[in-house]
Parts: structure tokens; C-alpha cells; sequence
């Protein structure tokens, strides 16, 4: 029953058996006979029928909280067992943390949990975190965002980003106000969690600087401010800032500085899973090693 309530929620999740399917892996009518699996061994109808959306009828209201604390005490028990540190694992990461910290965490787990074969997920942050809470995902490494995360997530900390400002190696000016005054921005994403920082910082320092170009890709923005198409105000992370010698000036905001969070978010806490408690040791243990070693400390 455990995989047909998961359907379940998946269809209760997306409103219709399409995209229910295309969320777990099966096709519409898959979808469709293993609600009627459920709805025989419930003994009822679960959802109204209106075209192609469903919605919960008064008996899906009632199996849903249950549902949802079976494949809970399902996801535990499978945590418990000897075999967790093998099988899949499904990890999302946003695009710095792939090309920065992931590289030696997948090393650790390749040494320490040979048997787990780990799917990595891009994405950006919110998108991410929505996949965990669904639980389409074990476990995403992501910008901490500016609201409170679900409480039945774990949340860890994994590292503090200082947001710098890079502008070309040709450039003369030294001051924050003169850069973003005689060369145009580099603008990151203002959709994503870090991108407003950004934008809320100019606004707070009362600058608007002339907006060239506009992206999320962290490592790409330092490309192209190295290409001399502009300056930007980015995290201290990701393989640009790996480099020596670094392509371009990096000027910290000093007094005026303002930092992202990363965060470890997953399903399990460390506690009831080895292989989040590994993960978790492994980020931590390679945040304090970058901060020991950082070039530009």
C-alpha cells in the first residue's frame, strides 16, 4: 500500500493524474490504477472527479494526515535498517555549491558509502527546497531564504558567504560608490534568495547603477566582469574565487558587508538517518577546512 499512497499525495500535490504521474515516474493510467487499488482497499471514493482535476473528497481529507505519517514512519524505518548507507540518493544543489563545496563531499561519500549511488539535482533555491518538502528529494544544498523553513525539515547551517565586490583588472577606481558608478552592473538574479540581497543592499546604500546584464550563475557572472563587461556584487564562493591569480579585483564592502547563509535541508534529521549525519559532518568539516584556507582571507 505504501506505493500507492504515495501516488496519493503526489496526485493530492499536483490537483491531476497527469502531472501526478510525470512527479512519481508513471504514466497517467498507472496513476489511475493504483488510486483504484486504493480507493478498493480504503473502501471508498477518494477525490470528486471534475474533468481532468480531482480534488479530496471528505474521506481523502481523512486518509491524507494518515498517509502522510505511514510513508513518514515508512522513510524511518528504511533510515534504521542496516542497508541505509546503500541505494539511491537523491541530492539538489544550486548551481555554486555543485562547482565549489559538492566535488569533496561526493568524495567523502564515495569513500565512506560506497553503495550509495547519488543523483545530483540542480536547481534554484526555491525550487529545491519545494522538491524536499515534497519530498522528490532527500536532501538540497541552498541559499538560506528569508522565511521560515517547513519545521518537520532539519535545517543545518553549512557555511557563511561574504558577497564582495569584483570588477575587471583594468579598472582604476577604488571606492564601492565610483565602480558602480562608471561601469554598469552585472546584476545577480533578483529572483533568486542571494539576488535580493543584492538589490536590497544598493537600495539601502541609495545606489542605482546602470543594469548590463542579469543571471544566477554565480561562476559565470565573474567571467564575465573578467571579460570587462561591467562589475558585480557576488558571494565569495564557486571556482572563480579558486582561481590564482584571481582574473579579477575582488573588494570586500567592509563595514557595510553583508553575508548568505548556505543550508543543509533534509527530509531526516542526522539522528534518524547515518547517511544525513555523515553528509552533515562531511559540509561542516569542509566549511571549516575552506575558512582555515581561503586565499583571500
Amino acid at each position: 500500500m505504501l506505493r500507492e499512497l504515495k501516488t496519493f499525495l503526489a496526485v493530492v500535490r499536483h490537483g491531476t493524474f497527469s502531472a501526478a504521474g510525470g512527479a512519481v515516474g508513471l504514466t497517467q493510467s498507472a496513476v489511475s490504477a493504483q488510486i483504484r487499488n486504493l480507493e478498493a482497499d480504503i473502501g471508498e471514493p477518494l477525490f470528486e472527479r471534475t474533468g481532468r482535476a480531482v480534488r479530496l473528497n471528505a474521506a481523502g481529507r481523512r486518509l491524507l494526515p494518515q498517509a502522510e505519517s505511514m510513508l513518514e514512519l515508512a522513510a524511518r524505518i528504511r533510515a534504521s535498517s542496516g542497508d541505509e548507507l546503500s541505494g539511491d540518493w537523491h541530492l539538489g544543489a544550486i548551481a555554486s555549491v555543485q562547482s565549489g563545496r559538492l566535488p569533496s563531499i561526493l568524495a567523502t561519500l564515495a569513500a565512506l558509502a560506497p553503495g550509495v549511488m547519488t543523483r545530483v539535482v540542480p536547481g534554484v533555491s526555491l525550487a529545491l527546497l519545494d522538491q524536499v518538502d515534497k519530498g522528490d528529494l532527500d536532501m538540497a544544498l541552498i541559499v538560506n531564504p528569508p522565511f521560515a523553513l517547513p519545521r518537520d525539515l532539519h535545517a543545518c547551517v553549512i557555511a557563511r558567504e561574504p558577497f564582495v565586490l569584483i570588477a575587471p583588472l583594468t579598472s582604476q577606481e577604488t571606492t564601492l560608490e565610483d565602480l558602480l558608478t562608471r561601469h554598469p552592473l552585472v546584476l545577480y538574479d533578483r529572483g533568486s534568495f542571494g539576488g535580493r540581497q543584492v538589490v536590497r543592499f544598493l537600495e539601502r546604500q541609495g545606489l542605482r547603477p546602470e543594469i548590463r546584464l542579469e543571471l544566477d550563475e554565480i561562476d559565470a557572472i565573474a567571467r564575465l566582469v573578467a571579460c570587462g563587461l561591467g562589475v558585480a556584487l557576488i558571494p565569495r564562493t564557486g571556482m572563480w574565487c579558486l582561481q590564482s591569480p584571481l582574473p579579477v579585483r575582488v573588494l570586500p564592502l567592509g563595514e557595510r558587508g553583508f553575508h548568505r547563509e548556505l543550508v543543509m535541508v533534509s527530509r531526516l534529521p542526522p539522528e534518524q538517518s547515518a547517511l544525513v549525519a555523515l553528509i552533515e559532518e562531511a559540509l561542516l568539516g569542509e566549511a571549516a577546512h575552506a575558512v582555515v584556507d581561503d586565499p583571500m582571507q
